[in-house]
């Protein structure tokens, strides 16, 4: 095992790809000689040169359309987008060509392409450089969606993603790039957890919270303050945002009889939605509360000296926990 933080883990997942098939390729804004605005991709172009990490103007759309251009003939392109916010010049390229090129073609072209977003809030970015768009893609059919929390399935996972054949979405929580975790790097990727799966990160029995990417801390330290008050959650990471593993969450959700789903991006259409009504369906006759949301607000992402009060927080995830518990609802002061 070897402590990383998710930045280096990724450039190792990365490092792992670009020497193992001489098909994968790196492209974006100043990922070559700077290595990246978060220097996730340091290093990686004096290793295996300026045609295999390649730095591209500053034009979103144009990486994409070169991405599938370099898809048709047999290489495994992965764009990085600079920032969450500048992903919308290229919105067309992926949900028009990228996502349909497959069953567009009958399965005669496929595009093995692995799009690199550092995505939501928390560090006190200008505006365009801390949105939540994963509900935009996670709609559009034919793209896989996926978002890490830690740098063990950071490492993992950026591979799983270059080596599948669909288009992949990869979210990376920007604040949580310089947080460290043990990852293995010796384990054979066939033997790692399936990119499209869950997985329980604390267990529980009274109520299921669910999150992704950066909030799963959140999640965890929500659950262990709510120990202290007799309740005991379960955390699930959905890891995989389309599709979602939900076999994981209703075994749970069957279990709890509760359901707290949180995320950064705004409510109305968001994962939460999803996740919550299709719970609600197949678990509707073990449901003790409906389900609760808790997340960003509706609003275009506020200046950074007021983020503090759209990202959900241990305070907000704690009374949905209270909300589904039935309890008194400790940020309106009465019963829900």
């Amino acid at each position: 095992m070897t402590t990383l933080t998710m930045a280096k883990a990724i450039n190792a997942g990365l490092r792992r790809s670009l020497a193992g098939d001489d098909k994968v390729v790196l492209l974006g804004e100043d990922i070559g000689k700077l290595g990246g605005v978060y220097r996730v991709t340091d290093g990686l172009q004096s290793e295996f040169g300026a045609r295999r990490v390649m730095d591209t103007p500053l034009a979103e759309s144009g990486i994409l359309g070169t991405a599938v251009g370099l898809a048709y003939r047999g290489f495994r392109p992965v764009c990085e987008i600079q920032f969450d916010g500048f992903i919308y010049p290229a919105f067309d390229q992926i949900v028009s060509q990228v996502a349909r090129m497959h069953y567009r073609t009958r399965g005669a072209v496929k595009m093995p392409i692995t799009i690199r977003v550092p995505f939501a809030g928390g560090i006190g970015a200008a505006e365009h450089h801390s949105d939540s768009p994963e509900a935009y893609f996670a709609h559009a059919a034919g793209l896989r969606v996926v978002s890490v929390a830690d740098p063990q399935d950071a490492y993992t996972m950026i591979q799983q993603a270059i080596a599948c054949d669909d288009p992949v979405l990869y979210f990376e929580p920007k604040r949580r790039y310089h947080v460290k975790g043990e990852v293995d790097e010796l384990t054979p990727l066939d033997d790692a957890r399936p990119m499209g799966t869950a997985k329980i990160v604390m267990p529980g029995t009274d109520v299921t919270l669910v999150s992704y990417g950066p909030l799963v801390q959140t999640a965890k330290d929500a659950a262990f303050a709510a120990s202290d008050e007799g309740v005991s959650v379960e955390v699930i990471d959905l890891r995989s945002l389309a599709p979602v593993d939900f076999d994981t969450v209703v075994a749970s959700v069957r279990k709890t009889g509760r359901l707290v789903v949180t995320h950064e991006a705004a409510q109305s259409g968001g994962l939460g939605a999803e996740v919550s009504a299709s719970i609600t369906e197949r678990c509707f006759y073990y449901l003790e509360h409906a389900p609760v949301r808790v997340t960003g607000h509706d609003i275009p992402y506020p200046p950074a000296k007021l983020e503090q009060y759209h990202v959900p927080d241990l305070d907000r995830i704690l009374d949905g926990v209270d909300r589904v518990m039935d309890r008194p609802n400790s940020l309106s002061g009465v019963e829900d």
